[in-house]
């Protein structure tokens, strides 16, 4: 990862490691975000906008500290300059300063490792795939959610997958993302989809789970 990383701030999107994430970008600093990733290393880190971004979203508005990094996998460029391109993501960041001589932003940052997972973690996250598949099966059945779960997906790019994919709130896919370890990941994944089920269940509330 490039130490002073492009920053795409969003108010929707959390990317997560080893996730794709398709973007049309169409304002003129992101273009030129983007031209110059491609000439260079092809990385950008994408990064969630604050609550009341709306207030100065043309300037500088505060974004949260943690991050993931991606790099461009797929590019169209189209006839009027926008373009169509696909991130893969790769690590968590941590912004420690920003870079404003630009007319994007650019991130000073430190990668932020996952916690080595032990046997235990190992064990235990295999249980929680369990959870999630009989979640997801059930939310398909109470016709809640129309997520499947691959089979031969591994459990890391399992969990991180559902975090990115499913419709969760902003705020809670990066509460997601800031999890040190994926074993807290999954388990926090599993509670918050118990309790969305346990909503959609509720007369009165609306559906939570996409």
């Amino acid at each position: 990862m490039s130490e002073l990383l492009p920053l795409f701030p969003l108010p929707n999107v959390v990317l997560f490691p080893n996730v794709f994430l398709p973007l049309h970008i169409f304002e003129s600093r992101y273009r030129e975000m983007v031209a110059d990733a491609i000439a260079g290393d092809r990385m950008i880190g994408m990064v969630l906008l604050r609550p009341g971004w709306e207030q100065d979203y043309e300037g500088r508005p505060p974004v949260y500290p943690i991050g993931c990094s991606g790099v461009i996998t797929h590019v169209e460029r189209l006839p009027d300059g926008r373009y169509n391109i696909v991130l893969r993501g790769l690590e968590r960041f941590r912004i420690v300063g920003e870079d404003h001589s630009l007319s994007y932003r650019r991130g000073l940052v430190e990668p932020l490792v996952e916690a080595a997972l032990t046997g235990d973690d190992r064990a235990a996250i295999r249980r929680l795939r369990t959870k999630l598949e009989a979640i997801l099966t059930h939310a398909r059945d109470s016709k809640v959610s129309d997520a499947k779960i691959p089979s031969a997906m591994c459990d890391e790019d399992l969990v991180n997958a559902l975090a990115q994919y499913l419709d969760l709130e902003p705020l809670e896919k990066q509460a997601l993302l800031e999890h040190p370890c994926l074993r807290a990941r999954a388990e926090s994944l599993v509670e918050l989809l118990e309790i969305k089920i346990i909503m959609a269940r509720t007369p009165g509330t609306s559906k939570v789970v996409n």
